[in-house]
């Protein structure tokens, strides 16, 4: 079905060069600068996540290449191709369709995604990043590719009462996940990206990117949780306490205590995100 698509977006020119930049060991914050600062809209994004508080950063950053410097090359980089997919797989505003939200909740996955990652000494927090902004790209290609049957998935989650990623499993016979995991590959990015967004409901079923698809887990639950960018699909989200093993979080008790101590940087990121 996904195959079938013939105009599925091709990699972003963006993407390629950076690829072809980070390739060369010559290649300077100057030089990377220079290329994303082709695409204004790109940089705005790239500031906007670097200087919101759950990001993490210690000062502000002002400039691209100051951002370069700071965060470093991977970092950039991962940055870079979620922005780049997200946008590749742009949809149009619609009654069932509130992209805004789609965009909010997506960033604020991303950057607590990360923040955890960083609190809990994961080396992979910039892929946490990535995998957080991405976890839900799976919808908007329902959205905007089967749109029928993105109706008929809203009309079950309305007159059935069904969660909706169970509509989905019913009217298309995949889920959102599997849908994100598949354009990972078609793009030729790192498999821990699609195995974290095909697990980022229940890490505990991962085989190999367990931390990477717990962290993304967290942050989607504690969007729904605290009720601050959260998103109608993850509407009665579960917890899956396997990530109390997976993070070596202890117990439930501290796993609460941890959830809640996000609450406040929860509030003021959202206030800070310049969208």
């Amino acid at each position: 079905m996904l195959a079938g698509i013939r105009n599925l977006p091709p990699v972003p020119f963006i993407m390629v060069e950076i690829s072809k930049l980070l390739d060369n060991p010559r290649t300077g914050a100057a030089d990377l600068g220079k290329i994303i600062s082709k695409d204004q809209a790109m940089v705005a994004k790239i500031l906007s996540v670097a200087n919101s508080p759950l990001y993490g950063l210690p000062r502000r950053v002002s400039t691209i290449e100051f951002a370069i410097v700071i965060l470093g090359f991977d970092q950039i980089k991962n940055i870079v191709i979620a922005f780049s997919m997200m946008e590749a797989f742009r949809t149009k505003e619609d009654r069932r369709w509130n992209r805004r939200s789609y965009w909010v909740h997506s960033l604020m996955v991303a950057s607590a995604a990360k923040r955890i990652a960083d609190d809990l000494g994961i080396r992979k927090s910039g892929e946490a990043f990535t995998a957080g902004l991405l976890h839900d790209l799976g919808i908007s290609v329902i959205q905007k590719y089967f749109n029928d049957d993105f109706q008929k998935i809203n009309n079950l989650v309305e007159q059935q009462q069904m969660r909706f990623i169970n509509a989905e499993e019913k009217i298309l016979g995949i889920s959102h996940q599997e849908i994100g995991k598949y354009l990972i590959e078609k793009w030729n990015l790192p498999s821990a990206l699609g195995e974290a967004i095909l697990y980022h409901h229940q890490p505990s079923l991962a085989e190999e990117e367990k931390k990477l698809a717990a962290v993304v887990h967290l942050a989607d639950y504690m969007t729904q949780r605290f009720q601050i960018g959260g998103f109608n699909w993850d509407e009665s989200i579960d917890l899956d306490l396997g990530v109390i093993e997976i993070l070596q979080l202890g117990d439930e008790s501290y796993l609460e205590s941890l959830i809640e101590s996000y609450h406040e940087l929860f509030k003021v990121n959202l206030e800070s995100l310049n969208l």
